[in-house]
């Protein structure tokens, strides 16, 4: 049996482009991150019209798409007025989502809403922060395979 070929968690990477100049940077402090891809679907229920009495069969459609990002881990200096000038922001900011393989690279680019900003820490622990994003129209998928 062949071993898959997987990635390490420094090559999945969630970088921001505030100015809009092209330049994408990863904030520093994640620990755990995410991409999550979304289909809103549509039901129809679909008759037999040979057997009126044979189950319905349930088809769906596509309604829309949308992606969202979250990440969560320490509160860095170097990132805290980063996500907080992309929060406080009413327009969206360029994001680009990055998972290198040793074979390629799968790459989503788009813009987000940060819809969240979570600040937080506990007694005898380090501060932390929980960021959720939300596309704001399609996000382009390239891959270099």
């Amino acid at each position: 049996m062949a071993q898959p070929i997987t990635t390490r968690f420094g090559k999945f990477r969630i970088l921001l482009d505030l100015a809009g100049t092209g330049t994408y940077s990863a904030p520093c402090g994640f620990t755990s991150k995410s991409l999550t891809l979304n289909k809103s679907l549509s039901e129809v229920s679909i008759p037999d019209c040979d057997d009126p009495d044979a189950p319905i069969v349930i088809a769906r459609d596509v309604e829309s798409i949308s992606a969202s990002v979250s990440g969560e881990g320490v509160l860095a200096a170097s990132a805290i007025v980063t996500w907080l000038d992309a929060y406080e922001g009413t327009n969206s900011v360029a994001v680009k989502v990055e998972v290198e393989f040793s074979t390629g690279t799968v790459t989503w680019t788009g813009n987000m809403h940060i819809e969240s900003l979570e600040i937080g820490a506990e007694q005898g622990g380090r501060a932390i922060l929980n960021v959720s994003m939300q596309s704001d129209g399609a996000l382009v998928r390239t891959d270099t395979f």
